[in-house]
């Protein structure tokens, strides 16, 4: 008997951390899909386009997206953001996958 019972705590004890690791999982899943999170309105793109054109004026070189993402320190989807405003300002000029100031 005592044998069946420690394999019952065993298993008992098991189960608790496999939940807890599933827990876990779960909230840094939960906390990762809260940072993708971009809020679109023209105060966020304002302030995305002027992080870029900072990064592209820094450079003074064409960049990439993911070049300029970096120099920003903003996500690509922010860095795209801030293209699309600069692009219609007249701001950059693009050469196939690169952009530089006008």
């Amino acid at each position: 008997m005592a044998e069946k019972k420690a394999t019952t705590k065993k298993a008992a004890t098991e189960t608790k951390a496999t939940a807890a690791k599933k827990t876990e999982t779960v909230k840094k899943t939960a906390t990762k899909a809260a940072k993708a999170t971009l809020a679109v309105n023209a105060e966020n793109a304002g302030f995305k386009a002027g992080d870029v054109y900072q990064a592209l004026a820094a450079a003074e070189k064409a960049l990439s997206v993911k070049e300029i993402a970096k120099a920003a320190k903003i996500s690509e989807e922010e860095t795209l953001l801030g293209l699309g405003w600069l692009f219609k300002e007249g701001k950059l000029t693009s050469t196939e996958d690169k952009v530089t100031l006008a």
